[in-house]
């Protein structure tokens, strides 16, 4: 019963947060106004300034930020047990992430909708705004480079889902066009289509379909990643209207289906238990993962490394990019940013709450492993028996699908459908994040295209090289190819090969995690200042900021300097540890030019400020 008291009781104290906290934040910090014209309306272009209503941006912006991280870091940081990896996650979405999510939609949107990184070199310096266009270059890449892998992989896993993926696009297509010309509804051609997705799911394990997914499967993992990054570039250079809001809002729509599946699922199994196929004892719902496990076999200190693994969920530098790269040029009305971008992050957050309880009680409903069924402790122990088995990524997917996937099971519904049902949700997830990122690259690269070329041209008077690249498909295409390079490269020093193609993203992933919470933290930076400058409170956003400075940069010296650390090792790794290094003193650069610049800049608009109405 426990298990269910604490999804309940999160729930409830991410509805008061919301209209207590986020309200506040809305009414007195940021002071949202109907008044305010958005970029939306202001830049209005039919391509990425579209005025929107509330509850698509949403859909966008919630199946943007969730993709797997609130699945798949729950799910191997619950090894430190499910009470220090639920308190992060549901203090750190209230308090940190979504405040971070919010601030970051909100000054986007005092700024024509640009993204943090630009408006960096506005409320502190042109220095930080470089170094900050940079670390968002790099961290993009990353995730292009990886997104690719990590569908191919979760498809091998479970080919069921597939091809509901798939018949997601044209749906979306068709109904993205029906939304801008007739100007419908979206919400009802949108429940058909997540019908019509349902149906594939159910029948996804017999006839022509079974035989589509399993040749779909058979795929080397190249071919996915090409496939994949081909779709991101089409997608990210199309108008928002056409397949980004209407997919999104059916994955949304898919999202908040599915947990109301999960929490039926573990009322029944709460009150009522559940018996696995292959059993005659009925199992009852309790956590069987430990309450606390300080030092699981083969894992990293819990400081800092849980605040690192759980980012998704609490707390993510990624964020930060989609609010104010794609959500901040959609919204027609500044009040809407509050139920976007603090309601986004805390529905995030309740949903790295029921993986947390998935993997830890739910997977104790009945496990197979080798075709033994096992429950309880044993089903607990073969899933996580050490930190290396549990940390790949089809165990840790696999962790919340089979244990979702029997709470799905106690409403009737069969094992093959559960388990699709929940393979759908992650590879749809990772999708919209990967169409995403290629559209927040597109904008980066921009930027800094325009800034680096901005500056030649103002030195010789001439036409900069760089100028190509402000094109939208000159940048996207840059940013493809560049990933493309990097998927391309064999991982770990392996052979060249069709079958290590696709995997190179793996190379930089170690960096991923602390790079992603340090984006969280300068972002924090620029909200800070944005706020200081206009003599509003500061005080709320200190210790959140300082927190994710310091856990990242102790992450990343971990990695570099302690064993089995990749510049002390008896192979030192001098890529990433001269990436890591080159982190380590960028963000000692900007903190540096922050606390130099925030004593003077305390009520004084930075040069050029676009939103002196509201000051």
């Amino acid at each position: 019963m426990i298990t269910l008291i604490i999804a309940l009781l999160s729930g409830l104290g991410f509805f008061v947060a919301y209209n207590t906290y986020g309200r506040w934040l809305g009414s007195k910090i940021f002071r949202l106004s109907a008044n305010a014209i958005c970029p939306s309306e202001r830049l209005k272009d039919g391509v990425d300034f579209v005025p929107t209503n509330k509850s698509i941006v949403f859909g966008h912006h919630f199946t943007s930020i969730a993709g797997t991280g609130p699945i798949v870091g729950p799910a191997i940081a619950i090894m430190w047990g499910w009470v220090p990896a639920l308190l992060w996650v549901v203090l750190g979405s209230i308090f940190i992430g979504a405040v971070h999510d919010f601030g970051a939609l909100v000054v986007s949107l005092r700024n024509n909708g640009q993204t943090v990184g630009d408006i960096a070199g506005r409320v502190l310096n042109k220095r930080v705004r470089m170094l900050f266009l940079l670390t968002l270059f790099m961290a993009l890449t990353v995730v292009l480079a990886i997104f690719g892998l990590v569908i191919a992989a979760v498809f091998k896993q479970y080919p069921a889902a597939i091809f509901p993926c798939i018949i997601q696009i044209p749906i979306a297509l068709v109904i993205g066009v029906l939304l801008h010309r007739k100007g419908i509804d979206l919400l009802l051609p949108s429940a058909i289509a997540l019908v019509i997705m349902y149906i594939t799911v159910i029948y996804g394990d017999s006839g022509l379909l079974k035989s589509f997914n399993a040749s779909m499967a058979s795929w080397p993992i190249w071919t996915w990643v090409i496939v994949l990054l081909g779709y991101s570039y089409v997608a990210s250079v199309l108008p928002v209207w056409t397949l980004l809001q209407p997919r999104d809002y059916i994955n949304s729509l898919q999202l908040i289906s599915a947990l109301a599946l999960i929490m039926l699922g573990l009322i029944v199994a709460a009150f009522s238990g559940f018996t696995p196929e292959g059993s005659t004892s009925p199992q009852s719902l309790e956590f069987v993962a430990p309450a606390f496990q300080l030092k699981p076999e083969g894992a990293p200190m819990i400081f800092p490394f849980l605040f690192i693994t759980i980012a998704c969920g609490a707390i993510s530098g990624f964020h930060c990019l989609v609010s104010s790269g794609t959500s901040s040029k959609q919204l027609k009305n500044e009040p809407d940013a509050r139920f976007v971008g603090y309601g986004g992050m805390l529905t995030e957050g309740f949903l790295a709450t029921i993986v947390i309880i998935a993997c830890g009680a739910g997977l104790g409903l009945g496990l197979m492993k080798e075709g033994v069924l096992l429950t309880g402790e044993e089903a607990w122990q073969a899933q996580y028996s050490s930190w290396a088995a549990a940390g790949s990524l089809t165990e840790k997917v696999g962790a919340f699908v089979n244990g979702a996937a029997n709470f799905l099971k106690t409403l009737g519904l069969s094992p093959n459908v559960s388990i699709a049902l929940m393979g759908v949700l992650v590879a749809s997830f990772a999708g919209t994040t990967l169409d995403t990122a290629c559209r927040l690259q597109r904008y980066v690269v921009q930027e800094l295209a325009s800034t680096i070329g901005g500056k030649s041209c103002e030195k010789n008077r001439i036409k900069s090289p760089l100028s190509l690249l402000q094109n939208k498909h000159a940048a996207t295409i840059f940013a493809i190819v560049i990933a493309t390079g990097m998927a391309a490269i064999p991982p770990g020093g392996a052979e060249w090969s069709w079958a290590n193609a696709g995997k190179g993203g793996l190379i930089l992933w170690p960096l991923f995690g602390a790079t992603n919470q340090l984006l969280a933290g300068l972002s924090f930076l620029v909200i800070t200042f944005y706020l200081w400058r206009r003599g509003r409170a500061v005080w709320f956003l200190v210790i959140p900021m300082v927190f994710m400075l310091i856990m990242p940069i102790w992450a990343m010296t971990y990695q570099l300097f302690l064993a089995p650390g990749w510049l002390i090792a008896e192979k030192p790794n001098w890529l990433l540890g001269g990436i890591g290094l080159s982190t380590i003193a960028l963000e000692i650069w900007m903190i540096i030019e922050a606390l130099k610049l925030f004593p003077k800049a305390k009520g004084i608009l930075e040069e050029h400020a676009l939103d002196q109405n509201t000051a």
